[in-house]
């Protein structure tokens, strides 16, 4: 059985036997995926001012994370359109190879230059990798058993969110920060060789041309999309300065760019995102729900190991074990709902429990000040967990299944681009709000201190954990405590659009879980 095949000429010997033992042995390629693609989200964040100390480039940090997350959001809808068009073995093998070069190149980067084009190779793989692994499990598992498989996915997109940093961290302290990146490699071969062998999905001819068109501008879209959200990291001035002629062309470029794209995806004869996807209200509240989750799942999760940094005067590997409540709850909710899916065939409940869950975790947060315990923390963040669990894997579950499976790979992309695009737009407003409350209660807060115990230049803009720990003792008590009263607050503005995912969820229609598979319900596989 080789690995590009053709369509069956007879539908009553598929040429695919799909027995548990292959579906196992793929799901395992599968899981190493998607645990590189979530590892290498979080791996760099804790290594970040060791690696452009290193590379003399402290004035650019933000363009190594910016890199990334561009490269991830464009080829998401492509992978998912080609998948779709022509099969998903070799796109798969296509981006774990890419994903392998740029975690190769990266540890080998003598140059800041050098890191960001290898970096941004490794996005264009990690995009890959969700996207098709998300898909594959549509193509190998009906919709009815395929609860029990996404669970772990969601578990393991946790578990690698959190040890991340640890990871991170511990490299940085140790062997050096060029181990985030060898830590792929390993791995990433390891998938590479059992997806060669065992991955033996079926190609086909594609009944129509990709929607070059449409890949430019939505190419044109995401890039705006993410350059404005991470202006304040890579502008020079690090600030949104509106009277910069610069921004606002990008601001009109995007917008342009943005209805350009919806006016040639509906005339397009087969278009990137078929506009009439949303007509289904399964797949508008799936993704409205994934759009609204990232904006704020994303946008508070970012900020609170620096917050235990500073206020607990934590290391950032103690910083990354004091989140692994989180974790704890996101994979008690993913792997229970995706196993309670598989057995009552019910999926609407989940979403709805997971962002009312997740909006008290949020609301709780607003209740963070610098002596809380770590007790409370953890519950704070254990309750999020649970709320991230329920709501992560099961809205994958519900979009795929709202499509005939020819779709499949164009339905997974969208709801995970959207979801990226949500965590940029949440991350950046959120940082914004944050940035403006904290220039505020630092100004208040050093206004009245000793001009001597204040370190020339010392700001919000030069706030670190590292800063703050060279403090006199009075002076640091009054810089916490208006870092905490600046954060706090701050997760108030992210509690309406929680609740608005909430209402959101009860309007999803609950379509009847199919019990084929993918490929089975087209005709070119049999399971055993």
């Amino acid at each position: 059985m080789s690995g590009t095949t053709h369509p069956p000429t007879d539908a009553d010997a598929p040429e695919l036997v799909l027995s548990r033992g292959t579906v196992y042995v793929i799901f395992s390629a599968l899981l190493a995926a998607m645990f590189l693609s979530a590892l290498d989200q979080s791996v760099v964040s804790t290594a970040l001012p060791t690696i452009v100390g290193d590379l003399g480039a402290a004035d650019r940090e933000g363009w190594i994370v910016t890199a990334y997350l561009l490269a991830i959001a464009v080829v998401m809808p492509v992978y998912g359109k080609v998948g779709d068009l022509w099969g998903r073995r070799t796109p798969f093998l296509v981006a774990l190879v890419l994903f392998l070069v740029g975690s190769t190149g990266s540890a080998l980067s003598g140059s800041f230059a050098e890191l960001v084009v290898w970096r941004s190779a490794q996005g264009l793989g990690a995009g890959g990798l969700v996207i098709l692994s998300q898909a594959i499990i549509a193509d190998i598992v009906s919709a009815r058993d395929r609860g029990k498989f996404m669970g772990p996915i969601g578990a393991v997109f946790g578990v690698a969110t959190v040890i991340g940093p640890l990871l991170g961290g511990w490299f940085t302290d140790g062997p050096g920060w060029r181990w985030c990146f060898w830590l792929n490699v390993p791995v990433a071969v390891v998938a590479l060789g059992i997806a060669w062998f065992r991955l033996r999905l079926p190609t086909r001819r594609a009944p129509a041309r990709l929607d070059v068109l449409g890949a430019v501008l939505l190419t044109l879209t995401t890039s705006g999309i993410v350059f404005l959200t991470s202006w304040s990291t890579i502008s020079s001035d690090r600030r949104y300065d509106w009277g910069d002629p610069t921004l606002w062309a990008l601001v009109a470029g995007t917008v342009v760019a943005l209805v350009a794209f919806l006016v040639a995806e509906s005339r397009a004869a087969d278009p990137l995102i078929p506009l009439h996807l949303f007509r289904s209200r399964t797949f508008t509240v799936s993704v409205t729900i994934a759009l609204l989750f990232g904006t704020t799942m994303f946008a508070a999760l970012s900020f609170l190991p620096t917050f235990l940094q500073m206020a607990r005067g934590s290391t950032a590997t103690d910083a990354g074990l004091m989140m692994l409540p989180m974790t704890l709850g996101l994979m008690i909710t993913a792997l229970g709902s995706g196993l309670l899916i598989t057995r009552t065939g019910r999926y609407k409940p989940y979403p709805i429990v997971g962002m009312g869950v997740a909006t008290v975790g949020l609301a709780w947060l607003t209740r963070l000040t610098p002596d809380i315990s770590t007790v409370t923390f953890g519950a704070m963040i254990f309750v999020l967990g649970l709320g991230l669990g329920f709501v992560m894997q099961t809205i994958v579950i519900a979009v795929q299944n709202s499509v005939t499976p020819d779709l499949v790979g164009v339905a997974t992309s969208t709801n995970n681009f959207l979801r990226e695009i949500g965590a940029a737009v949440g991350t950046s407003v959120f940082s914004t709000v944050f940035t403006a409350r904290l220039v505020t209660q630092l100004g208040d807060a050093l206004r009245d201190a000793p001009a001597g115990d204040v370190p020339r230049g010392f700001g919000a803009q030069s706030l670190t954990p590292d800063a703050v720990r060279t403090l006199p003792g009075a002076l640091r008590d009054v810089v916490v405590d208006a870092y905490a009263h600046a954060l706090a607050p701050a997760f108030w503005y992210l509690v309406p659009l929680a609740v608005l995912g909430l209402v959101v969820a009860f309007f999803m229609k609950e379509v009847a879980l199919s019990d084929r598979s993918g490929l089975e319900a087209r005709g070119i596989a049999r399971v055993e």
